[in-house]
């Protein structure tokens, strides 16, 4: 995990590449969940047999927004940012889903610090570049242009 202590480090940091996160496995369980939650139970994600049968792959498959979603977990557990009194998700630049994640792959997140601005008067916009990628895979699960508002 890489720390910084100030805004000033971190701006410094544009460009480079902050670390890649753990594996973390994406389970039919984790997947259930999400589809339960969000309301999105199509059966390549829930229906196993079905996906046995039907899917490409002939296993069940990862909502798109599920790996996304692991992204807070991925940057937090690559970065640490000392002083702030709070981070709020601004949204995202650009999305892209590249390869399905199969039902018990494994997931980290690298992420690169692409961009900063000061906004006034206490916080630091980052922009992340975030790449999910898959244990073996060719291509990334995700990439992502992700915004954080930092304030101190």
């Amino acid at each position: 995990m890489r720390i910084f202590s100030d805004f000033n480090e971190i701006k410094s940091a544009v460009g480079s590449e902050i670390g890649a996160s753990d594996w973390i496995e994406v389970t039919q369980d984790r997947i259930n969940k999400f589809a339960e939650a969000t309301c999105d139970e199509q059966w390549i994600h829930v229906d196993q047999d079905r996906a046995r049968k039907e899917a490409p792959g002939g296993t069940t498959i990862a909502h798109g927004l599920l790996s996304l979603s692991l992204a807070p977990l991925f940057i937090r557990s690559v970065m640490g940012l000392k002083g702030l009194r709070n981070t709020l998700n601004y949204g995202a630049d650009r999305i892209r889903y590249l390869a399905p994640v199969p039902a018990g792959s494994k997931l980290r997140g690298r992420v690169t610090v692409a961009e900063t601005e000061d906004v006034p008067p206490d916080g630091l916009r980052v922009n992340y570049h975030l790449v999910i990628e898959i244990e073996g895979g060719k291509k990334p699960a995700c990439v992502a242009e992700l915004i954080a508002l930092h304030y101190r």
